[in-house]
């Protein structure tokens, strides 16, 4: 939902966009829902054409044609050198004419970091509806604030369907920078390689490690330093900050207060993470605002959710990785075996996993 490049701005939310599709399968609570998401889903695939006809087509826009170019290495490289699925998906490509695909809805209590669930048999619960129609959204959100709850609404500018359709490049992912193109193909594909039911943590940390490791060895295949090499990023600060805010919140809405002390100190919180968010912009960033807009828009606990379910278990999928001696397919073949376990002993393999790790 959430490293969409303009800038850095708002990137962690934007990339909570996995799977729509399920949501299309299974129907919705109501006829019109289902209907968006029908006519959303056949929009984008209508809009598709090869993105070798794209790069062949003298009319196309020099830009575009290195950027599709580049989304073809990346995408070979994946398959072969990451054992990540050989089909069309990412050798298509779809200008859709808006800035993002769809927008999720996040919902929240007023005192509780809890979401909203929408539970589907193929994608299992998810905190978020999508809309591909922003208005659509808008409008389902002010239902939900006249009922009380924190919203958030979050554009998304890429999504996998598991396979179900060869899933396109798309205008809205051409915003990133290069090499943020090249990591969401990597991190899309290893939803498609494997995604568990129900599991958003599981599912986000393991297409992270695979995205940040395949990013790593791209690197290397083409001479240049590995990510980590380059220092902290801007997004990794920031994901910290605001998670330490949530922490913080999450001991209030336990405290026992009654509402109105815990309704202050929700806005205590929120002026307090401003705050250090300023700080750490001039005493970090050298005073660019990479997350601007974010801040200083309306925050609320919906706004918060999105962090963190990408990073999660992601040290423990690194060791797992080093324990089969890097070896993709055999690597897989054990995440595949971790998500047939059940959820409490998935968690206690996790863990034991990331302590190793530590």
């Amino acid at each position: 939902m959430f490293e969409h490049r303009t800038s850095l701005l708002v990137d962690l939310p934007r990339r909570v966009a996995v799977p729509l599709l399920a949501l299309l399968l299974t129907g919705c609570s109501t006829v019109d829902y289902y209907g968006q998401l029908a006519r959303g889903q056949l929009q984008l695939l209508s809009a598709r054409q090869p993105v070798q006809a794209v790069i062949d087509d003298p009319a196309t826009e020099p830009e575009l044609r290195q950027r599709l170019v580049l989304s073809q290495q990346a995408r070979r490289f994946a398959s072969a050198q990451l054992a990540l699925p050989d089909n069309r998906s990412y050798r298509l490509y779809a200008d859709l004419q808006r800035p993002f695909v769809v927008w999720n809805l996040f919902a929240t209590p007023e005192f509780s970091l809890q979401p909203q669930l929408h539970c589907f048999p193929i994608a299992g619960c998810v905190a978020y509806r999508g809309f591909y129609e922003q208005n659509r959204a808008r409008g389902a959100a002010a239902l939900l604030k006249a009922q009380g709850l924190d919203t958030y609404l979050g554009g998304v500018e890429a999504y996998s369907t598991l396979g179900w359709f060869d899933d396109p490049i798309l205008n809205t992912m051409l915003r990133w920078s290069d090499e943020r193109l090249v990591a969401v193909i990597f991190h899309e594909l290893a939803h498609q390689q494997y995604y568990l039911a129900g599991d958003t943590a599981f599912n986000e940390s393991y297409a992270t490690f695979v995205e940040q490791e395949g990013l790593r060895q791209w690197r290397t295949a083409r001479g240049l330093p590995a990510p980590k090499e380059l220092g902290i990023e801007p997004r990794e600060q920031f994901t910290e900050l605001v998670l330490a805010s949530r922490a913080r919140l999450e001991a209030l809405y336990a405290s026992g207060l009654d509402a109105e002390a815990m309704r202050a100190g929700k806005q205590a919180e929120f002026e307090r993470l401003r705050s250090e968010y300023r700080q750490l912009r001039a005493s970090q960033w050298n005073g660019v605002g990479y997350y601007d807009g974010w801040i200083n828009g309306p925050l609320n606990n919906a706004k918060l959710l999105p962090f963190g379910l990408y990073d999660q278990w992601v040290a423990a999928f690194a060791r797992l990785f080093a324990e089969v001696n890097g070896d993709w397919p055999t690597f897989y073949r054990r995440v595949a075996e971790l998500g047939a376990l059940s959820q409490t002993q998935r968690l206690i393999q996790l863990q034991a996993l990331a302590v190793v790790r530590e």
